[in-house]
C-alpha cells in the first residue's frame, strides 16, 4: 500500500460527478474519471474532469469539476459536430503551431458551449461564474510568468483568455509585453466573432483565422487545455450524442452543413407512451424511425427549451423507475455490449475496477517452535487488556441474565399494578431472562499485508492476538485473514489477490492455532475494494445476526490500475456490505501522528466508522474499547 498522497479523492463528490455524467449524457454505462484534462471518449466509454482543480478550495474545486461535466455531457455531446472537428484536426496536422491550435479551439468551443448551457440550464450559471473567476486568476498569474520567461505564444494565449472573459472591451494588462499587446489588438476583430458563433464550424473558422496570423511564432510550451473529444477520427455520426444513441447505420455516410437560423424546424410534440421506464444496460425507450438513407445535417432539433427532466440532476441525483412494456429497439446495441463482456469471461461481481482480479487462498501452515514462543510472549503482553475486557463483558452478561425483562403483555404478574389504572394498554408482566446464547455474532479481521506494513506488522500482530484471545475466551466465531495483490505476477487480464487464511470460523477456538498469527508478513500491493467484497460475501452467508468486519490498514488502496479509483471503489464496497447488514470498521495505523489528509481519506472510505491509531504501539489501547463496544451491542 502506498502512503497517503496529496491527490486525494472525495468519494461523495466523485459519486455525484459520476451520477451527473450518467444522467446528463443519458447513458448509465458511461464512466467518470479524473484526468489531465476534460474529455469525452465513447470508444473507452468515459467522461473525464480536469485535475487542474485539485489544488483549489473546495468551493472552486466542486464548481470546476461540475462545469467540466456540464461542458462535456451537455455541450460537447450534443452541440459539437464531429465532421467539423475532424476537418479541423486534419487541417492543423501540417500547422507549425499544432499545440496552440487545438488548445485555442478547445478554449473557444468551451466558451461557446458555456453560453448554450447557461441559457438552457440557468442553474449552472453560478458554477460557471466560479469557474471563470478561478481561470481569470490563474491566467493572470501565468501571463506574468510567461512574459517574464519570454514565452511569447504562451503569453498571448493568456491574453486571449483574459480578453474574451473580461467584462470590458479594452481591459488593461500592465504586466504584458508590448509585442503581445500589439498582436492582441490585431486579433481582436477575430476573437470578438466568437460572441456570434453558433456552431463548431464557426469555432474552427475563427481558430484557423487566428492561427494563420501567428506563423512567425514558435508553438506553446505549456498545455492549458486538451482537445475535448478523444478518438474523434473514429466517429462517423454528426454529434457524439448521435454516436451514443443511434443503433443502426445509414447506407450513405455524407454530411451537409446547414444554416441553423435559415432552416425551418417544426416544434410539434408527438404523442407517445409516457410511462416511467427502467434504463439498464443502455436500454432506452425512444420514438424511433427506421431511417436507412439520408444526409446528416448540423441542424439542432427544437432549439432552446424551457426545461427537461435531466435538469434536476444538477441539484440532486435521485430517482426511481419501472420497466416499460413497450418494445425497446435499442436493445441490439446493449446485447452487443453484454455479449462482448461474456466473451471476455469477465464479471463485475466484485466491482468494475476488479474485473481482472483473481482470488487465491493461501492456507496457514503448522506453527514453528519460534512462532509458538513469539505468540506466547504476545499473549503475556496483552493479558491485562484481555483480562479487563473479558471481565467487563462477562459482568454485563451476568447482569443481563439476572435482570428480568419487564413491561411485557404476558408472563408473570408484576407487583407494580398502577399501570392497570393509568394506562389504556397496561404492561404489568415480566419474565426471567433465560437466554443461554449470550453472543449472536461473528467477526472477521482483514489485515492489509502490503509492503508499507513492513515496519508496523509486528506491533499489528499484538493487536490481532488481543482480538483472537478475547473472542476465543468468549467463544465467538471469528476469522483472521491477510490480504495483498502480488504486483510481480500482475499481467494484462490477470491480477492475483492472495487471502492468507490464518484462522477460519471453524478452527478459531483451537488452542494450537493462535501462533499462526505470527505468519502474517508484509507482501506487495493492496486492492481493498476487491478484498472487502470477497470477505463480505463470506460473512453474508453466516447465520449470526451481528456480523462485523474490521479492516486493518495503514494507507489508501494501491494496486495495478487502481490508484485513481481505489478509494472510490473501496467506499462502494463498504457501502454495499453495510446494506447487507455487515458492520465495517476501518482501523488506520499511523506512523506516530495522524495527519488531517489521512483522516479525511479514511472518512471518505469508512465514514464515521473508523478508528485512527496514532502509533501501532497504542493499538491494544484503542482496540480494546472498540471490541468492548461491538460486543456489548450483541448482548
Amino acid at each position: 500500500m502506498h502512503v497517503f498522497n496529496d491527490a486525494r479523492v472525495d468519494t461523495t463528490l466523485f459519486l455525484q460527478l459520476q451520477d451527473l455524467a450518467n444522467v446528463l449524457s443519458g447513458d448509465a454505462t458511461i464512466k467518470f474519471e479524473y484526468n489531465f484534462g476534460s474529455i469525452v471518449d465513447l470508444i473507452d466509454f468515459k467522461l473525464t474532469a480536469s485535475r487542474f482543480w485539485d489544488n483549489t478550495s473546495y468551493e472552486i474545486k466542486e464548481a470546476g469539476l461540475k462545469t467540466d461535466v456540464y461542458l462535456r455531457a451537455i455541450g460537447t455531446l450534443r452541440h459539437s459536430t464531429i465532421p467539423e472537428m475532424n476537418a479541423f484536426l486534419d487541417h492543423i496536422t501540417d500547422s507549425p503551431l499544432p499545440k496552440f491550435s487545438y488548445q485555442l479551439f478547445a478554449l473557444l468551443e468551451d466558451l461557446r458551449l458555456e453560453e448554450i448551457i447557461k441559457h438552457d440550464r440557468p442553474g449552472t450559471t453560478k458554477a460557471f461564474a466560479i469557474r471563470r473567476d478561478a481561470y481569470q486568476h490563474y491566467f493572470s498569474s501565468q501571463l506574468i510568468v510567461n512574459a517574464t520567461r519570454s514565452f511569447p505564444l504562451d503569453e498571448l494565449f493568456c491574453l486571449i483568455y483574459l480578453q474574451l472573459v473580461s467584462d470590458r472591451p479594452n481591459p488593461s494588462f500592465p504586466k504584458a509585453t508590448a509585442g503581445q499587446l500589439q498582436k492582441l489588438e490585431e486579433l481582436k476583430p477575430y476573437l470578438f466573432q466568437l460572441f456570434e458563433a453558433r456552431s463548431t464550424a464557426d469555432t474552427t473558422r475563427i481558430t484557423e483565422q487566428i492561427v494563420y496570423r501567428l506563423t512567425d511564432y514558435k508553438d506553446t510550451l505549456n498545455e492549458y487545455f486538451v482537445f475535448p473529444v478523444s478518438h474523434v477520427e473514429r466517429y462517423e455520426k454528426n454529434t457524439l450524442f448521435d454516436e451514443l444513441t443511434r443503433t443502426d447505420s445509414l447506407n450513405n455516410d455524407d454530411f451537409e452543413e446547414l444554416d441553423q437560423e435559415e432552416s425551418e424546424y417544426f416544434d410539434q410534440e408527438f404523442s407517445t407512451w409516457h410511462r416511467e421506464n427502467k434504463n439498464e444496460n443502455r436500454k432506452q425507450n425512444f420514438l424511433q424511425f427506421e431511417l436507412e438513407q439520408g444526409t446528416n445535417t448540423s441542424i439542432l432539433g427544437g432549439g432552446a427549451r424551457e426545461t427537461e427532466e435531466g435538469d434536476q440532476a444538477i441539484a440532486s441525483i435521485q430517482g426511481a423507475s419501472s420497466q416499460s412494456k413497450e418494445n425497446d429497439y435499442s436493445e441490439m446495441e446493449a446485447l452487443e455490449k453484454d455479449e462482448s463482456s461474456k466473451q471476455s469471461g469477465k464479471t463485475d461481481e466484485f466491482g468494475e475496477e476488479n474485473k481482472d482480479a483473481i482470488k487465491i487462498d493461501k492456507e496457514a501452515s503448522t506453527p514453528t517452535q519460534e512462532e509458538i514462543e513469539d505468540y506466547q510472549q504476545f499473549v503475556k503482553d496483552i493479558e491485562p487488556y484481555k483480562r479487563k475486557l473479558a471481565k467487563t463483558i462477562e459482568k454485563t452478561i451476568e447482569h443481563k441474565k439476572n435482570e428480568p425483562r419487564r413491561d411485557l403483555v404476558f408472563g408473570r404478574l408484576s407487583k407494580k399494578l398502577l399501570p392497570i389504572i393509568t394506562d389504556d394498554n397496561p404492561r404489568v408482566f415480566y419474565k426471567k431472562n433465560e437466554d443461554t446464547n449470550e453472543f449472536d455474532a461473528v467477526f472477521t479481521l482483514l489485515v492489509d499485508c502490503s509492503a508499507s506494513m513492513h515496519n508496523k506488522m509486528e506491533e499489528t500482530k499484538r493487536g490481532i492476538v488481543l482480538f483472537h484471545e478475547v473472542l476465543k475466551h468468549l467463544k465467538i466465531p471469528h476469522s483472521i485473514i491477510g490480504f495483498w495483490e502480488d504486483a510481480n505476477e500482475v499481467k494484462e487480464g490477470y491480477q492475483p489477490n492472495y487471502f492468507h487464511r490464518i484462522h477460519t470460523f471453524t478452527d478459531s477456538f483451537y488452542e494450537q492455532n493462535g501462533p499462526k498469527i505470527m505468519q502474517l508478513e508484509p507482501e506487495e500491493d493492496n486492492r481493498d475494494g476487491f478484498s472487502i467484497r470477497v470477505i463480505s460475501k463470506e460473512l453474508e452467508a453466516r447465520r449470526e445476526k451481528n456480523k462485523f468486519l474490521l479492516v486493518f490498514s495503514d494507507g489508501e488502496p494501491a494496486a495495478a490500475n487502481y490508484d485513481q479509483n481505489g478509494i472510490v471503489d473501496t467506499n462502494l464496497a463498504v457501502s454495499e456490505a453495510r446494506k447487507k447488514g455487515i458492520e465495517i470498521i476501518g482501523m488506520f495505523l499511523a506512523n506516530g501522528e495522524i495527519e488531517e489528509r489521512e483522516d479525511h481519506t479514511l472518512q471518505n472510505i469508512y465514514g464515521r466508522e473508523r478508528v485512527m491509531i496514532p502509533s501501532v504501539a497504542d493499538l491494544p489501547e484503542h482496540f480494546a474499547p472498540l471490541l468492548k463496544k461491538l460486543l456489548l451491542k450483541t448482548i
